[in-house]
């Protein structure tokens, strides 16, 4: 099947019906929807079919946090690829690669010659190309290339299998036409990865210059953040050098795609330049997006029976498609309640493996009511898929109570920034599920066996019920509850209402909650209108409702008060314990 995908697409500008096309790519968003059909095709589709109990990408692979890979499969194509929308001019290049000569560069040459320059440029092009190539695929890429320009986008779909061979990327730019080709590989992008690190942490404020003390506990959070803003875990050099090699063309305005694939990820990323003409904040970072073959949930019944009379399925019977998901970025805010949250999900395309045309508007990797039931398949013991648990240990099934432990921790973590914003309807569905299983009597001497797991898993589950009083907080200190705007009394009634609840249920002490709470507060008794229309005001001067309010200021002044006196003595509490 993979042989035909995209036989019908009216975009593909590959070979189509038979006849064979020279594409004619100029711009980068041309070239982008060309490579996206081919690596969908040859990098995603043609190992499928062929490789033996292909390991579909999981819908949570998706979703940011993204995780730490369990495996590498070696049998499975990896590449990376930059491309600029311009010429290469060697010498001022900050990246070193392999050059090869398009024949449009001595065109001139060749009105005042004989064709043996083009030739001679041919063959110095396969010399290099064939250097790079590991001996065993030689006779085979002689065979194919003998007399041909390997430079040109027409020859590329039969140059890739070759390409992903290649441990290093390859570059495709402008020639001197103005049109797409290949004018290198074997390159190697340089990864400054100690000076974005520092950089970017000087600049959210989690280090400080001369601090090592500081750098060392922020270290591992400004990291994540990083590459998470640019698609990827903390995971191989392949894909570090790729987003730190962005991040360095964004800067310098490079109209330009950096494409990597991964053995262990089995998905396409792209990190792109913002279209022209985006506003400021999408500039500030690449764009993000990954392809990937992914199951359709069977309990999806309407979209699985549209999709399958629609013929978007890769494998009907298996329920695969061919997945794009779009992601936005967020600034860092040491104010937000998910703090950590450096990306999430802004679109979802399915894409027609013939036609490819998109679908969108279907939410296939962060459905909420999928999610609940794999909740439920844990607390049950019948969740199957390998989850990595704390980067030491690979948990394979949830038959015992320790792994349905460690694996609902991780569950927890991952989803920790959605179930925040959950609505109160799936919230309360899955707080059924957790209390049903946390609490129950029949496991309690199970829990008590291994009490350090049971409180683990415990302790991520309170940080989740307190962050969604926090973020409430947020939301209140704005002036807006449940998505309608709210009076500053009412701001101040629930408040305080929601500080109170709070107050005693931070037995379970989160010191990054309750540095929220403080920072919430004091924007909100610090708001010049309520200052000088209430709080500064002698009482007599003010109304009823002006006096209810300036009480109920009071009463959050309070209520921040103790909260601060509660963090003073936790960290002396801590600090003592420490001490030796």
């Amino acid at each position: 099947m993979w042989k035909k995908a995209f036989s019908k697409a009216s975009g593909y500008k590959g070979k189509q019906r038979g006849k064979s096309r020279r594409p004619q790519l100029r711009t980068l968003e041309e070239l982008k929807e060309f490579i996206d059909f081919e690596h969908i095709k040859h990098c995603l589709l043609k190992p499928y079919f062929e490789v033996e109990k292909y390991p579909l990408v999981e819908a949570r692979e998706l979703l940011p946090s993204f995780e730490v890979d369990l495996y590498e499969f070696k049998a499975l194509p990896g590449f990376t690829m930059v491309a600029f929308e311009r010429q290469l001019n060697s010498f001022q290049e900050i990246f070193q690669y392999d050059t090869l000569h398009s024949p449009s560069e001595w065109e001139g040459m060749l009105q005042r010659s004989d064709c043996s320059v083009e030739s001679n440029m041919i063959a110095t092009n396969l010399r290099t190309f064939q250097s790079r190539l590991p001996r065993r695929y030689h006779p085979e890429f002689i065979k194919k290339f003998d007399g041909k320009d390997v430079c040109t986008m027409q020859n590329y779909p039969k140059l890739l299998p070759f390409l992903l061979e290649l441990e290093r990327a390859h570059v495709v730019a402008h020639d001197s036409s103005g049109k797409f080709t290949l004018q290198g590989m074997y390159a190697s992008l340089p990864s400054n990865l100690d000076s974005e690190l520092k950089q970017f942490g000087l600049k959210i404020g989690k280090f400080k210059p001369g601090n090592s003390i500081m750098y060392e506990c922020n270290r591992l959070f400004v990291y994540q953040f990083l590459m998470e803003l640019h698609g990827f875990p903390i995971v191989s050099e392949r894909r570090t050098s790729s987003a730190m090699f962005a991040i360095r063309l964004l800067r310098q305005n490079e109209r330009f795609i950096v494409r990597v694939l991964g053995q262990s990820d089995r998905t396409i990323t792209t990190l792109m330049s913002p279209p022209k003409g985006a506003s400021r904040k999408r500039t500030k970072y690449p764009q993000v997006e990954k392809i990937a073959l992914v199951q359709v949930h069977e309990n999806q019944k309407e979209l699985i029976e549209l999709l399958k009379d629609q013929g978007f399925f890769v494998d009907a019977k298996k329920r695969v498609v061919i997945l794009r998901v779009i992601y936005q970025q967020h600034d860092y805010n040491s104010k937000n309640v998910r703090e950590d949250r450096a990306l999430s999900v802004r679109r979802q395309e399915i894409i027609h493996p013939l036609t490819g045309q998109i679908k969108e508007g279907f939410n296939i990797i962060q459905n909420v009511r999928n999610m609940i039931l794999r909740l439920n398949d844990i607390v049950r013991g019948e969740y199957r898929i390998p989850v990595n648990y704390k980067r030491s240990e690979i948990i394979t099934g949830t038959e015992s109570h320790v792994d349905r432990l460690k694996v609902l921790y991780v569950w927890l973590s991952k989803h920790m920034h959605r179930i925040v914003d959950y609505s109160d309807d799936y919230y309360s569905q899955i707080v059924r599920v957790l209390d049903g299983y946390l609490l129950s009597p029949d496991n309690y001497d199970v829990f008590d066996e291994h009490h350090d797991l049971h409180q683990e898993v415990w302790s991520r589950y309170g940080q989740i019920q307190q962050a969604r009083k926090v973020r409430i907080l947020e939301d209140l200190r704005y002036r807006k509850y449940r998505g309608e705007p709210v009076s500053y009394y009412r701001m101040l009634e629930l408040m305080t209402q929601i500080m109170n609840e709070l107050k005693y249920e931070i037995v379970n002490y989160f010191d990054n909650l309750v540095v929220k709470v403080l920072i919430i507060g004091n924007d909100v008794i610090s708001d010049a209108y309520l200052q000088r229309k209430y709080v500064n005001v002698d009482d007599k001067k003010l109304s009823p409702y002006g006096r209810d309010i300036k009480r109920m200021y009071q009463l959050l002044v309070m209520l921040l008060d103790e909260f601060r006196s509660i963090r003073k003595s936790r960290i002396s509490s801590s600090t003592s314990h420490n001490q030796p």
